[in-house]
């Protein structure tokens, strides 16, 4: 979404500004069509913080769009399982698909999230071209687009926002640049259908997230959505001998019905997500924003977008668009979610060592649990995991959080419980 996001906030500050842009978005994918033709390869969930920010700039999220308001997460652990309510009441996330669904779908109720936010770059002035960009290549100081059947476009600004799944990386090998793609791990999404009346009985409107003792795998989830649930594995190289691991796990096999097989999905894919950001995402007239700059750590990609778009377009009219103001201007906002992203590996760490310990898992299940029953304010460890498991606040400000008496001082007596079985 964020060539989407570039274009809406560009043309929207260039009005601002008085000045007279012209901006074509070339996308070959059409989102409204159900399956790979018009899927981005995302889970789709929302924090209820982002779709505050975007209402804030104008962009609203329809009903047909936000398929389901997640109010909830069910934590599965192999020592048992705890409902986490909403810590804070403002704070629920959205469930969407990047395109109109998956694979198979005989009637499509719901709208794509990437084709809403098209639409809205479109009612500001953009033009959508249904090419495939085949070559980039630089004449007279300028970026030049070549796409199948059609003459050479010269442009004063290229924003590239290609996914780290596309072939598009590749047209920039050839040209003189510093930038060097991210690095990638591979995930695995899967699509399962259920039916309304079957998710309501099974899985409700939460999101069931899974803490077991599985080798490299950092997050797993279950999202409802319209007719279908959404299955997402987030770790280190996810493969087959991993996700088969996972589903048979007995944790996720009682979230399906009775005698279900976990091999009846409708859609699957296993994309490629960024662990590390770019090298230098810009460049005289060319700026990388989204995936192919910079975004967040397992969570949160949408953001990411959102905010790594709107900072290149914020400089590109009231700054400029040479490499010096990019380093100037956009580079920062790149910088601050990087550096996130190594607190992001610290949580995740101390997450790993969690999930190896019995008695550490025990103890989350305990304090979870017993917070429950508190004030929202009041709810430490269960406000530190909705953070975490939805990406509403950053790594920094949830490690922050793990470091304050009261924090600690819960945790460990609760450890001691687990281990010494005090009452």
């Amino acid at each position: 979404p964020a060539g989407s996001f570039f274009g809406y906030f560009l043309l929207e500050m260039a009005e601002r500004a008085g000045m007279d842009v012209h901006v074509d978005i070339y996308e070959p994918r059409d989102f409204s069509r159900p399956g790979p033709v018009g899927c981005n390869m995302c889970g789709g969930i929302i924090s209820e913080s982002l779709v505050q920010t975007l209402a804030t700039d104008g962009i609203n999220l329809p009903p047909t769009v936000v398929q389901r308001g997640i109010d909830s997460y069910i934590l599965h652990m192999d020592v048992g399982s705890t409902r986490i309510d909403t810590p804070l009441y403002e704070k629920r996330i959205g469930a969407v698909y990047r395109g109109s669904g998956p694979r198979g779908i005989k009637e499509i109720k719901w709208g794509s999230f990437d084709g809403h936010l098209q639409s809205l770059a479109v009612d500001k002035g953009a033009n959508i071209l249904r090419s495939r960009v085949r070559k980039v290549s630089w004449q007279n100081d300028r970026p030049q687009l070549a796409t199948q059947g059609n003459q050479p476009q010269d442009y004063d600004l290229l924003a590239v926002s290609v996914g780290v799944n596309s072939a598009a990386l590749k047209l920039f090998q050839g040209i003189d640049l510093e930038y060097q793609p991210p690095q990638t791990t591979n995930t695995f999404i899967r699509e399962y259908y259920l039916g309304q009346e079957t998710i309501e009985k099974h899985l409700g409107s939460s999101m069931h997230v899974f803490l077991l003792d599985i080798p490299r795998l950092e997050f797993a989830a279950i999202v409802p959505k319209g007719d279908h649930v959404s299955l997402c594995l987030l770790g280190e190289e996810i493969d087959k001998a991993l996700v088969k691991s996972f589903l048979e796990a007995p944790e996720v096999r009682n979230c399906f019905p009775p005698n279900f097989s976990l091999e009846q999905n409708v859609c699957q894919c296993s994309p490629r997500i960024s662990i590390k950001g770019a090298v230098q995402p810009y460049a005289d007239r060319i700026v990388f924003i989204g995936d192919s700059g910079v975004t967040r750590l397992y969570k949160d990609g949408i953001g990411a977008a959102y905010r790594t778009a709107k900072a290149a377009a914020t400089t590109a009219i009231f700054q400029g668009i040479s490499a010096e103001e990019f380093r100037q201007h956009y580079w920062p906002a790149c910088q601050r979610i990087s550096s996130d992203n190594n607190i992001g590996k610290i949580v995740f760490f101390v997450t790993r060592q969690i999930q190896k310990r019995r008695f550490a898992r025990h103890a989350i299940l305990r304090m979870v649990t017993n917070e429950q029953q508190k004030e929202a304010r009041h709810r430490q460890m269960s406000l530190v995991l909705w953070d975490t498991f939805t990406g509403s606040a950053p790594y920094k400000e949830i490690f922050v959080r793990t470091l304050q008496p009261g924090f600690l001082g819960h945790f460990l007596w609760d450890i001691a419980v687990s281990i010494f079985g005090k009452r």
